[in-house]
């Protein structure tokens, strides 16, 4: 059996998000379905990590394992013309046996994006969440970079008795930007995880010191308190992108028959 590892972008308006769900339609439960009916055998088709409904990737990955597939291309263009327009197979690759698509991610990148001008860009409506009060961007990046760095993130993570990952909840958010664009700014994440809706509920805090609700100097207490109810706002969820996923190299180098350290 060779191990290959899925690039998938979708719009994730229409969905319950990426994870197999009971009460709505998932892109993971899609890409399986495409994939089993292609290969003619159940296939999974293991993802990074869960994306909230409404969410969106361009850089979502996944991983499932078949018997050598010779043509790539023709599994890709075949996969994207059974799924929905608005889901897509950017790349298939094989490989290392050990590569796990959530195990072996050594961090990820997200992307908010906030508009800021008076009049919503219909076009842009789907992929942004609009800001409806004054926003002093120099007083938006000094609150955000109060999140750099190595943190307990328990404030900024939801359904803390139900989620694992909290059992060690110390991430490290290795850069945020801050990226003037078309309207206005998008908000660049780039750490080595996040907790159940972290990024959202950071944007969120930080909305909320924007429009003078919470004071920029109180944020170090509130990352203190590992307490969400401390925290302020959850930001609605079209403005959010996962973009991309990272690994290992030699995980990625499915050829490669070096053991790993």
């Amino acid at each position: 059996m060779t191990k290959y590892k899925l690039t998938i972008a979708y719009d994730g308006t229409h969905y319950g998000g990426w994870q197999v769900q009971l009460n709505s339609t998932s892109i993971q439960t899609l890409v399986q379905k495409a994939l089993t009916t292609i290969l003619r055998a159940e296939t999974h088709a293991i993802g990074s990590g869960r994306t909230d409904a409404g969410v969106h990737a361009i850089g979502q990955t996944a991983h499932f394992t078949h018997p050598d597939l010779p043509d790539l291309w023709k599994l890709q263009y075949s996969l994207n013309a059974l799924l929905p327009a608005d889901i897509r197979i950017t790349d298939i690759a094989p490989v290392h046996p050990k590569f796990h698509a959530r195990f072996s991610a050594t961090g990820k990148i997200y992307h908010y994006h906030l508009y800021l001008d008076h009049v919503m860009d219909p076009f842009r409506r789907p992929f942004c969440t609009h800001v409806l009060h004054p926003v002093d961007l120099a007083l938006l990046d000094r609150a955000a970079q109060q999140f750099a760095g190595t943190h307990d993130y328990s404030s900024f993570a939801n359904e803390a008795h139900a989620s694992s990952s909290l059992c060690n909840s110390i991430r490290t958010i290795e850069r945020i930007g801050l990226q003037e664009e078309r309207g206005g700014v998008r908000l660049e994440f780039e750490g080595n995880g996040f907790l159940y809706k972290m990024v959202r509920n950071i944007v969120g805090t930080l909305l909320d010191v924007t429009r003078g609700k919470i004071e920029c100097e109180k944020l170090p207490d509130i990352l203190a308190a590992k307490d969400r109810r401390k925290a302020g706002s959850c930001a609605p969820p079209q403005g959010l992108f996962l973009v991309s996923v990272k690994y290992p190299f030699a995980l990625l180098d499915g050829f490669s028959s070096r053991p790993l350290a």
